[in-house]
């Protein structure tokens, strides 16, 4: 069974971790103990219990996607009938979607905000069908074409990490 920790009372120590991990991610253990200042059994005790608790998600490879083409979308989506049933069935079907990389509720405005990547504009034609003309409930749609990443950061800044 997964160990619950107490988000509050995260120290200073799993700050550290947390950050170095976010940063870099591949480093090892040994690596990670000496940049936090810890023994290397306190690091690996510590990043186990940060990902049985669920406070560290996954450990991904992030790709540049300049690097290897395709449209970064941002799209919004507003739905006809915004009852809870509703919104939960369109983002079951969003998030089901491998080109749909985030999905949030938001308000106010739209109902759902979409973070999209595709290889082209055929296969975002092809989602379009698909994902929202589709769907009766989708009233409206406004896309957004990224045409420069300026910064993109999947970090989470927390406390002091001195």
């Amino acid at each position: 069974m997964a160990e619950s920790i107490d988000t509050d009372i995260l120290d200073a120590i799993d700050h550290r971790l947390l950050a170095l991990l976010q940063h870099d991610a591949a480093r090892s253990n040994q690596a990670l103990a000496e940049a936090a200042h810890v023994s290397p059994a306190t690091a690996l005790r510590r990043v186990r219990r940060l990902v049985e608790a669920g406070i560290i998600e996954r450990q991904v490879a992030i790709v540049a996607p300049g690097k290897v083409g395709g449209l970064s979308v941002i799209a919004e989506i507003t739905l006809d009938r915004q009852g809870a049933e509703h919104v939960a069935a369109f983002e079951a079907r969003a998030v089901a979607e491998a080109a749909v990389q985030q999905c949030y509720r938001v308000s106010p405005g739209p109902d759902l905000v979409l973070v999209l990547w595709l290889p082209d504009m055929a296969a975002y034609h092809a989602l379009v069908q698909h994902l929202f003309t589709q769907d009766a409930n989708v009233r409206n749609v406004k896309a957004f074409f990224a045409t420069h990443r300026a910064k993109f950061a999947p970090t989470v800044t927390l406390g002091a990490t001195a």
